[in-house]
């Protein structure tokens, strides 16, 4: 039997990127993109956040799973019994991962492209939320908002990149 801190390393798979947006301006809406430049100690170019959060939040991820699950907590459907993604502009995260449990990356660092990230802290859902998603919106993203990450070597994170685990962070 593998012995339970040995399970912590362990992923199926590594995650993909699925979408990227930075924001401009403060209180904008994101702006997608097929590529952008991680920042070592900043942030992401052209984002308006860098290094917030006493430089906590270089960047945000969340699940591409979850926003299937934050859409059915609103009740969002099409003319189908299919329920619908929220728009990943509207949660308001720089980075879509799928494939991979984000908080599974807890105190370990990470290559996203050509970057290496470390896990922060869990990225909690703001008021915005409520104005972005509707009625319910905040607690519908609760345990559903994500990660915060800093940046430890920057470069480019581009569309389709794999997201590897590396090794424990701290």
């Amino acid at each position: 039997m593998t012995a339970l801190p040995d399970l912590f390393g362990q992923f199926p798979q590594p995650g993909r990127v699925e979408w990227i947006g930075v924001r401009p301006q403060r209180q904008g809406r994101l702006v997608s993109m097929r590529d952008v430049r991680a920042i070592k100690d900043v942030g992401l170019q052209g984002d308006h956040y860098g290094g917030g959060a006493n430089g906590k939040r270089h960047l945000t991820l969340i699940q591409h799973e979850h926003l299937a699950v934050v859409a059915r907590l609103l009740a969002l459907r099409d003319k189908t019994p299919t329920v619908l993604q929220v728009d990943p502009a509207l949660v308001r995260r720089n980075i879509v991962i799928s494939g991979l449990n984000l908080l599974a990356l807890k105190n370990k660092r990470f290559r996203l492209g050509e970057v290496v990230l470390e896990f922060s802290e869990p990225c909690q859902p703001c008021s915005a939320m409520e104005e972005t998603l509707g009625r319910g919106g905040y607690n519908a993203m609760r345990g559903h908002g994500g990660i915060c990450a800093r940046i430890i070597e920057g470069g480019a994170i581009r569309i389709g990149d794999e997201l590897v685990a590396l090794d424990s962070a701290r």
